[in-house]
Formats: structure tokens, sequence, C-alpha cells
């Protein structure tokens, strides 16, 4: 009797709770959680494949110094970040770092179309490949972390889940930013295997 007694309480606690959309939010929770690991760890794939990259060019092109600074620095400051998720300035910093190091990986790859021994390196040409490879991967990790940040706010700002998200203390998470979300849906064109089009020699004038 008497753990009937006990168990009879819990019982009731746990069907209010799944009514109110208490586990609904925990697996909710966890799929943000989930989806955020995935993206951190393609940014990761990205940043280690700078310094390889950076040290082919430089064997190649050591005189575009300035770019290769940028590059460097770039992936520094990345790396210095410790990104809180759930904190909205510290995703904005974290955003600002990474289209940094992007914007600076984009002007290196145009600056090594003026060296074609290069282009036709194996080494460089393995490179290029695997960080195509990793912004399309970053694309899809950035656009799945939207949607279940957004499934997630929706959830816990609807009734009856809004009370229980107050009692139990979940917030609404910020999103990656509306700059981002239009980069997210286009995906970066990273375009190895063509040279610039030559434009035709102006004609002398008559």
């Amino acid at each position: 009797m008497r753990l009937l007694t006990r168990v009879l309480p819990l019982l009731l606690m746990a069907s209010l709770l799944s009514g109110c959309g208490y586990n609904a939010i925990q697996q909710k929770d966890e799929a943000v959680k989930a989806s955020w690991s995935e993206v951190l760890n393609q940014y990761k794939r990205r940043a280690d494949l700078v310094p390889n990259l950076v040290q082919t060019v430089k064997g190649f092109a050591s005189q575009e110094e300035r770019v290769l600074t940028e590059v460097t620095n770039a992936r520094s400051r990345v790396g210095q970040i410790n990104v809180n998720a759930d904190d909205p300035a510290s995703l904005k910093q974290f955003q600002q770092a990474q289209g940094e190091l992007g914007s600076a990986l984009s002007r290196l790859l145009v600056v090594t179309e003026n060296y074609p021994t290069l282009k036709s390196d194996a080494n460089f040409r393995d490179l290029q490949a695997q960080l195509e490879g990793t912004e399309n991967r970053i694309t899809v990790a950035r656009g799945r972390y939207i949607q279940q940040v957004q499934d997630y706010n929706t959830y816990i700002r609807s009734f009856p889940q809004l009370v229980t998200a107050k009692i139990f203390g979940y917030q609404p998470k910020p999103n990656f930013s509306v700059e981002n979300e239009a980069q997210i849906s286009n995906a970066p064109v990273v375009d190895f295997g063509t040279t610039p089009q030559q434009q035709p020699a102006p004609q002398p004038a008559h």
C-alpha cells in the first residue's frame, strides 16, 4: 500500500509533464544540441585544412604574403573563440569570425588562379577538393541547425508548452543572422577546375 501511495503521485506527475510538452521539449533541445555539434565539427574540419593549404600555396606563391597572412590570422581568430550557442552575442561573434575566414579563403583561391603550376600540383588539388566538400557540408549543417532551432523556438512559445518551458527555465535560442540565412540558401561555389576566360584584346582604333 505504501508503495502504491508513492508510485501514484510520480505517475500522475509524469503524465502531467508529458501532457504539457516536457518530454517533447527535452527531445527538441537535444536535437538542437546535436545539430550544433555537427556545425562545429564541419567548421573545425575547414579550419584544420587551412595550415596545409597556406603552406602549399606559399611553396608556389610566397610573394602573396598579404593574402596568406589574412588567412592565417582569420584562422587564428576562429580558434580563439569559445562560442556559446545559447548566447546571442557569442553566436554573433562566432559567425563574424567564421565569415572572415571564409572571405579570406575566397581571396586566396582567387589569387591561386594566377599560378598554373600551383593549380596543377596534386597536393593542392586534393586540398581544394577537401575544402569544396567541407564548404558543402557546412552549408548543410547550418541549414539543419536553423531548422532545429526554429522548431524548438516555435514549440516552446506555443501553449501549453509555454507554461512548462517557463517553469523549467527553457528559453528561446538565438539563431544564425539574416545574412547567414541568405548565405545558407545558396551554397558557396568553390570552382577549382577552371581558369578565368581570357578577355579579347581591344582592337586598335582606325
